[in-house]
């Protein structure tokens, strides 16, 4: 298999993902999807990592969309050809009276196809139960930026650049990237961005809050993993609800928010990463976190 994308282990809990196919600036063709989302589940389920950052190879850090394969392939629609469509349920079969399939027909398992890959990247990205960083060493553009935009902060080399650019090709948009932006920049903002296409130095990125922070360009993986490291050393059982409480509350009432959050407290102050953090205070000690 190609290595499209590289997964690296680190001994202080942070799994490095790195998008892999360069010459074509991490553009999502070949198998760079389906081994992202492959890496991401792994990571979400293996308790020594504790912190996940992705970042890109060379150039860029997502281009998006694979527009030379969209065209190789007429009329998939280039989404769909970002990850194979479910073979469960997603064959097309010919009606018995001889007429044609209708549109609806053949979108069905492209439709399958892509709503699979974004919940398996980009939803993973924001929804699992630990902290994710994008290290955006360079564009970030269409789909590739919905990615890092998915991810609980981003950290951006002073040659990124960002781009919503779908409607470059015709496309509305795919990967979470409508829900992100408009909640980072504002509502006008993001349409505006969407609408133009306009691209996004990193320095009006960060002043945009699309970013957390711009570093060096040839600091970018330094300073991100030395961000990184003390936050891979916390609590991680209490990230997990801290993200759980974060994303409620950016639709759900304010009732249903404290009820949940209440919940959560009682929770982590069973834990042993509370009580030892307390001991540790009380005795003017760092606390070590083991994540439970």
């Amino acid at each position: 298999m190609a290595d499209d994308v590289l997964l690296d282990k680190r001994s202080d809990g942070i799994a490095l993902i790195t998008l892999n196919r360069p010459d074509s600036l991490n553009a999502m063709g070949g198998q760079l999807m389906p081994m992202l989302a492959s890496f991401l589940s792994e990571c979400a389920y293996d308790t020594s990592v504790r912190a996940v950052v992705l970042t890109g190879a060379g150039r860029a850090f997502c281009a998006g969309g694979d527009v030379k394969d969209m065209g190789r392939r007429p009329g998939t629609g280039g989404a769909a050809t970002h990850q194979e469509p479910p073979k469960t349920n997603g064959e097309v079969v010919p009606p018995t009276d001889g007429q044609r399939p209708s549109v609806f027909q053949l979108l069905d398992p492209a439709i399958a196809g892509l709503r699979d890959s974004q919940l398996r990247t980009s939803g993973m990205l924001h929804m699992m139960g630990k902290p994710t960083i994008a290290a955006v060493n360079g564009h970030a553009v269409g789909a590739g930026l919905s990615l890092a935009l998915a991810c609980d902060l981003r950290i951006a080399s002073d040659k990124a650049k960002f781009a919503t650019a779908f409607r470059n090709v015709g496309f509305s948009g795919d990967y979470g990237g409508s829900y992100y932006l408009q909640r980072l920049v504002g509502m006008g903002k993001a349409r505006e961005l969407y609408f133009t296409g306009d691209t996004v130095e990193a320095d009006e990125a960060l002043r945009l809050g699309m970013v957390n922070r711009v570093v060096p360009h040839d600091n970018l993986i330094d300073e991100t993993l030395a961000f990184v490291a003390p936050i891979a050393a916390g609590p991680t059982a209490a990230y997990a609800r801290m993200k759980e409480n974060l994303s409620l509350g950016e639709h759900a009432d304010l009732r249903t928010l404290l009820d949940q959050e209440a919940l959560y407290m009682r929770l982590t102050a069973l834990s042993n990463d509370h009580r030892n953090a307390v001991r540790a205070f009380i005795e003017k000690e760092k606390p070590k976190f083991a994540g439970n």
